[in-house]
């Protein structure tokens, strides 16, 4: 079946889907929806994690060992950095920093980061098309027993271990959807729309309080189909499972469908999670754990099967 094939999406989980969906289906016949809540400015540069993580997994970039940033990367800067005292608590390799000035230099003069992102990918030769949320600032804080602090300071800085009582989206009531966003979840020719395993709370969560998502998605005339976060009740990757704990959400498949269930017409599950009931809401299952490329092509084509059954 042809068509585009819209993903929202977060983190390493989500660039493992996209990756898996470019082998799976045309790469030029897809759009990557990025969660921009996680930005933020360090040592004076703009940093996109979820968008680099993304353009660094297409372009067989990412450092698969450690699980981010780039492979092949060195640390002269940072060691540097470390001498003079500056802050190294979230580590900018020398070869990631060119992102980073880059992008900086290019808002300065007035370019949105839409813009920015397309022309890297376009360096790049990626043939996929990927757009943040929003070209407007929006900040994910977290409440935790430790204070408020900022979704990169609790994430990397504190590496989760303060105990979260909330989560704001500052900004996000205030942005818009970034050019094209809506156009291509609401388009005709759009196949489906999938909601990566990444983490509900704080990569998905962001771009449904960007005002105007969350309604494109329920008037979707294409599926909307996530993919569970969860193997057999835990978090493969990330705060997924402690977060729900701290807020008193019970990490189970149910819950995940249930928090999504009002934009979603399926969840696809993972195998170990046969018998989850999830109301209201067609189910397929499949093995979802993302180790090897073959098994992201698995569960891309498994999302889209279900996606397909649902529309025909």
């Amino acid at each position: 079946m042809s068509g585009r094939v819209v993903v929202l999406t977060g983190g390493v989980g989500g660039a493992k889907l996209v990756l898996g969906l470019s082998h799976a289906i045309d790469p030029d016949s897809i759009t990557a929806i990025v969660n921009t809540g996680d930005d933020f400015s360090h040592v004076g540069l703009r940093v996109c994690p979820d968008i680099d993580t993304l353009l660094y997994t297409l372009s067989g970039k990412s450092d698969e060992v450690r699980g981010w940033g780039r492979a092949g990367e060195t640390w002269n800067f940072m060691e540097a950095l470390k001498s003079i005292g500056g802050e190294d608590w979230f580590l900018l390799g020398d070869g990631d920093l060119a992102l980073h000035v880059e992008r900086t230099q290019r808002l300065a003069r007035g370019q949105s980061v839409s813009e920015i992102t397309a022309a890297y990918a376009r360096a790049w030769g990626l043939a996929q098309e990927i757009l943040p949320m929003s070209d407007d600032p929006v900040a994910t804080w977290l409440e935790t027993d430790e204070g408020r602090l900022e979704f990169q300071r609790y994430f990397v800085g504190r590496r989760c271990a303060p105990v979260v009582n909330a989560i704001e989206f500052v900004g996000a009531a205030q942005a818009r959807p970034a050019e094209g966003v809506l156009e291509r979840i609401g388009a005709s020719d759009t196949r489906a729309i999938l909601i990566a395993p990444s983490n509900p709370y704080l990569s998905v969560d962001p771009i449904l309080a960007v005002p105007g998502i969350r309604d494109a998605l329920r008037n979707a005339k294409a599926p909307v189909v996530a993919v569970s976060p969860l193997v057999g009740g835990q978090a493969v990757k990330g705060p997924t499972k402690k977060l729900m704990d701290e807020l008193g959400i019970e990490a189970t498949p149910q819950t995940i469908a249930t928090h999504y269930e009002a934009v979603l017409d399926g969840i696809l599950l993972d195998e170990r999670d046969q018998g989850s009931a999830a109301p209201a809401l067609r189910c397929a299952y499949a093995d979802t754990l993302m180790k090897t490329l073959d098994d992201r092509i698995r569960v891309a084509r498994a999302a889209l099967a279900l996606a397909d059954e649902i529309a025909g």
